[in-house]
């Protein structure tokens, strides 16, 4: 069985030092204007320096419509380039390989923020505040699969290893896989095969555009019953895009430990069908060095976690020695301002329930 000091491969070729991967998490430390903070880049550096084998940023926004929420970096103009590169120039001193996110909020990016209505696929009941989105035009789908496309090709210009493009979570992407969310009557609605293309028109235009050894990497929510994705169609889409020059698959299971009506968990499900044909990474509720080996024996090629990388910068240390567990919530603010968290960062986690010990 692999552990989570060995190396592996993208499909592309590119090694990566461990299976220990930095998932994207929201921090709200960045510019009103979509330039990167300083914050938000040594926090980053400092996961780079212990040792994660992949550092994901947060999801940044590919068009200035499509923000989700305050502080959120951007890729929709050259104007964050300076700080993209600074940022990339910086990871390259530690043996980590590095990913932007990039997404598009659709229905979830309010108007509080972008002063224009939602969009999403179809038109969608959003909240009795924010009523509903509008259905993009089909003219409005191609200037945003171009403007993936454009970010895409920013981020390779400063310097970083690849993108990951945001398809979970409720985001535009998975918007248009869902059956929910995505009654089209052209040619990006309708069948799986139908609802993928928007995705797929991204990354056959970046693959087009971007260097063979840049990777992509496309992250998934394996089920979503609010947006109507299930199991079986997320593994239609998986063999899509396998079809495609991508280089990972990163599933997004909140709990990697729950199972399936049939006894098996996500990770296994997707692993067993396609881990030969494309690595995959699995994010969801791991904390220690066992957690971890359990996603590894379940198929994965490496392991996303994102809380746990908060107070322990240095977890890929931690779980190469499988008598150490990390310690868990709660964390005074202070543990968490001398882990690099920006004092922004810890007042967003005390929003989340038992994280900070003066929080929620």
């Amino acid at each position: 069985m692999p552990s989570m000091d060995e190396s592996w491969q993208m499909r592309n070729g590119m090694e990566i030092p461990n299976r220990s991967v930095l998932a994207a998490m929201t921090n709200k430390q960045s510019h009103s204007d979509g330039r990167l903070s300083d914050d938000e880049i040594g926090f980053l550096l400092r996961r780079a320096e212990g040792g994660f084998g992949i550092i994901t940023t947060a999801a940044s926004h590919v068009q200035k419509s499509g923000q989700g929420w305050e502080g959120e970096f951007g890729v929709w103009s050259d104007h964050h380039l300076p700080g993209l590169t600074d940022l990339a120039m910086n990871l390259k001193k530690y043996d980590s390989r590095s990913f932007v996110q990039i997404f598009h909020g659709g229905m979830r990016a309010p108007s509080s923020l972008t002063g224009q209505q939602p969009c999403s696929a179809s038109e969608n009941f959003i909240s009795e505040n924010e009523g509903h989105s509008r259905a993009l035009t089909i003219e409005e789908v191609e200037e945003t699969i171009r403007d993936f496309i454009d970010a895409a090709k920013r981020c390779e210009s400063a310097g970083f290893d690849g993108v990951e493009l945001h398809g979970a979570h409720g985001y535009l992407i998975a918007q248009f896989l869902g059956t929910n969310t995505n009654r089209r009557i052209d040619r990006f609605g309708g069948t799986v095969e139908e609802r993928c293309e928007f995705l797929l028109n991204i990354i056959r235009g970046i693959r087009a555009v971007v260097r063979p050894d840049f990777a992509i990497m496309v992250r998934l929510s394996p089920v979503s019953d609010e947006i109507g994705i299930t199991l079986e169609e997320t593994k239609q889409v998986i063999g899509l895009l396998i079809e495609e020059d991508i280089d990972a698959v990163h599933i997004s299971c909140w709990d990697v430990f729950d199972v399936q009506d049939n006894g098996q968990t996500v990770t296994h499900e997707i692993c067993s069908t396609f881990s030969d044909s494309i690595p995959i990474v699995s994010t969801g509720s791991v904390w220690t060095a066992d957690d971890a080996q359990f996603v590894l024996d379940e198929g994965a090629q490496a392991v996303g976690v994102a809380r746990v990388a908060l107070p322990h910068p240095d977890w890929p240390s931690l779980v190469t020695n499988s008598n150490l567990d990390p310690s868990r919530p709660p964390f005074s603010p202070e543990e968490l301002l001398q882990a690099d968290l920006s004092p922004v960062f810890v007042d967003y986690m005390r929003r989340w329930k038992g994280f900070v010990t003066d929080g929620r």
